[in-house]
């Protein structure tokens, strides 16, 4: 029997709009929407969370932000692949740098990597008329930007000694 954490799905609801409404202060990075704010929350979650909501709330963030026309379909890549890795490294590590650096990889490379077929499948872009890495540079933009902002918030956090507390607090 799979127990359902309350408090967990809560914060991953209050994540989610977080994400949605930091879309709202993005920026066109070559053809590509950045929004650090997504990959802050990423962040957030592989830290509080967990991957599993980590990747939850980054594909329900993505699908809403398409729905009101605030992002384009490569919000799905760009932020599912640093939600999952960024949280694998972190349920793994428990390190906050690693965690950072898995969240850039993810987004950046592979997430990068993977928006290539997206934007020839789904978006009309010939293939002719981008190379299959011309993501990465975009993404790693919103993502470094993104993982800045995080590593501030939970540094300060954890001087505070506030984050441990969250920490227990959401896995009890």
């Amino acid at each position: 029997m799979i127990k359902t954490n309350t408090k967990k799905l809560a914060i991953a609801g209050v994540f989610c709009a977080v994400a949605v409404v930091g879309s709202l202060f993005s920026f066109p990075v070559f053809g590509s929407k950045c929004s650090p704010v997504q990959h802050m929350v990423n962040i957030l979650c592989a830290v509080l969370l967990g991957p599993g909501y980590g990747v939850g709330v980054a594909f329900a963030a993505s699908l809403i932000r398409n729905m009101l026309s605030l992002g384009s379909l490569m919000a799905f890549p760009g932020s599912m692949f640093g939600a999952l890795v960024c949280g694998l490294v972190y349920r793994r590590t428990k390190n906050i740098l690693g965690t950072l650096i898995g969240e850039v990889f993810g987004t950046a490379i592979l997430g990068g990597l993977c928006a290539y077929p997206i934007a020839i499948l789904f978006m009309g872009i010939g293939a002719a008329d981008v190379a299959f890495y011309a993501y990465i540079i975009p993404f790693f933009i919103s993502t470094a930007a993104g993982a800045i902002i995080s590593a501030l918030l939970i540094y300060s956090l954890k001087k505070a000694n506030v984050l441990h507390n969250m920490q227990e607090s959401l896995n009890r």
